[in-house]
């Protein structure tokens, strides 16, 4: 047996996990260390922290929790208690000179914590919030620039978000109402913050990369919006320069295949046992999808797109969200009418004609019903349809908004995605 350094009723160390473990608090203290020292140099600032400090604050943490199990917690606490001291007689000096900011302060505290933490066998934890950590400090000055280019309305309609999320939501009443039972205020104001949240990040990750940085982003980025919205736009703009029409197709089809993937977003969320039935067959459209989007746009990669700038409107939709809660209900009560009176052939109508306005309302619906009033083989179905009448009208918005050279692109695009659909629908069945 191999030999053990500590061994208790509440803890055991042997000498080859002693070993990995304040190897492991060597490098969470010289990762860190290493970030501190370079942001002082870069920014001409003295610190009083650099690699060798933090390193041997990391390994306070590992003795001091050896300590704790070798002869008594009150070490332990001493320790602690003399970094904490140093911590604030550091923060007075720099602070004394005009320099307020306690990150670094606060980097000390957290490295001799993962130091305690990987003594006691918690690498992965250490290693993660090392990890974010590093991430944080070297992300300073691009935070900073973040938070100076956010807008009054930005910020006002941040807080709104949060205001409905934690003040409102939690308050609704989980119950059913209405005809079948199947009106949930609770889940329709899921639906509501889930939908606007994903406008939001749309919003933000657009914003904060811009779409100058490529058509292909431009489009993947939209589809976390609206694949509709961005089929419409860069219709219009592929009108507008006929030049850029295969890149305004390559962005529309990045927003579909985007689309797409919502599906199984949704499906995940709202009902995993329609997840897996669907998730092969989803995942298989997204694949092709994204394949016919890389073949557009490796072939005309040699063209940009300048006046590639999506119209970011408001940074968090609650109309269009509260409307998008409104249109959900509406589904539940026309699907499950479906259900009740026409059987199959009234869910397949009813998704079909859903997908028509938007995919997002009639996944999340049949989802909910799905092993409620709806079986999964016909739920599948319904997804499926209503993607592919989805996809029929960006096709057909294509064809009405867009040139001539891009109707062209996205025949072939749409084509090859619309025939995987009909595929995945004859293999679900």
């Amino acid at each position: 047996m191999e030999n053990q350094i500590i061994h208790t009723d509440q803890f055991q160390l042997s000498q080859t996990d002693f070993v990995i473990r304040i190897l492991v608090a060597i490098g969470i203290g010289l990762i860190i260390g290493l970030e501190r020292e370079y942001s002082a140099k870069k920014e001409g600032a003295e610190s009083f922290v650099g690699i060798r400090t933090l390193v041997f604050v990391s390994l306070l943490g590992f003795m001091g929790g050896m300590m704790y199990y070798l002869l008594t917690p009150i070490v332990y606490l001493v320790i602690f208690i003399a970094v904490f001291i140093l911590i604030g007689i550091s923060y007075y000096v720099t602070a004394s000179k005009g320099d307020i900011g306690t990150t670094t302060e606060f980097s000390v505290l957290l490295v001799f914590i993962l130091g305690s933490l990987s003594f006691l066998g918690f690498i992965e934890i250490s290693l993660m919030v090392t990890v974010v950590t590093v991430v944080i400090l070297s992300s300073k000055f691009r935070l900073h620039s973040i938070v100076g280019n956010i807008s009054v309305e930005e910020f006002y309609d941040f807080i709104r978000f949060v205001v409905i999320t934690l003040l409102i939501f939690p308050f609704l009443p989980n119950e059913f109402y209405g005809p079948y039972d199947v009106i949930n205020p609770r889940e329709i104001g899921l639906v509501i913050i889930l939908t606007s949240g994903l406008g939001f990040v749309g919003y933000i990750l657009i914003k904060l990369l811009g779409t100058q940085k490529g058509i292909l982003l431009s489009g993947i980025l939209g589809g976390l919006v609206s694949s509709t919205a961005i089929t419409w736009v860069f219709s219009k703009k592929s009108r507008e320069s006929p030049d850029i029409a295969h890149p305004c197709a390559t962005a529309i089809l990045a927003a579909s295949s985007i689309m797409i993937i919502r599906v199984l977003i949704w499906t995940y969320i709202f009902n995993r046992v329609l997840f897996h039935e669907i998730y092969i067959a989803i995942l298989i459209i997204f694949l092709i999808g994204m394949a016919v989007t890389l073949y557009f746009y490796f072939k005309e990669s040699n063209q940009k797109l300048t006046t590639s700038n999506i119209p970011l409107g408001k940074p968090l939709d609650l109309q269009g969200a509260f409307s998008f809660g409104v249109i959900f209900a509406i589904i539940l009560l026309v699907v499950s009418y479906a259900n009740d009176q026409l059987g199959d052939k009234g869910i397949i109508l009813s998704s079909g004609i859903a997908g028509l306005t938007d995919i997002d309302a009639i996944t999340i619906t049949v989802s909910k019903l799905t092993g409620v009033s709806l079986g999964l083989p016909l739920a599948a179905n319904a997804v499926i349809v209503a993607t592919i009448s989805n996809t029929l009208v960006k096709m057909g918005i294509s064809v009405w908004k867009g040139s001539a050279a891009l109707r062209k692109d996205l025949y072939i695009g749409y084509g090859v995605v619309l025939i995987s659909l009909f595929i995945s629908l004859i293999f679900l069945n």
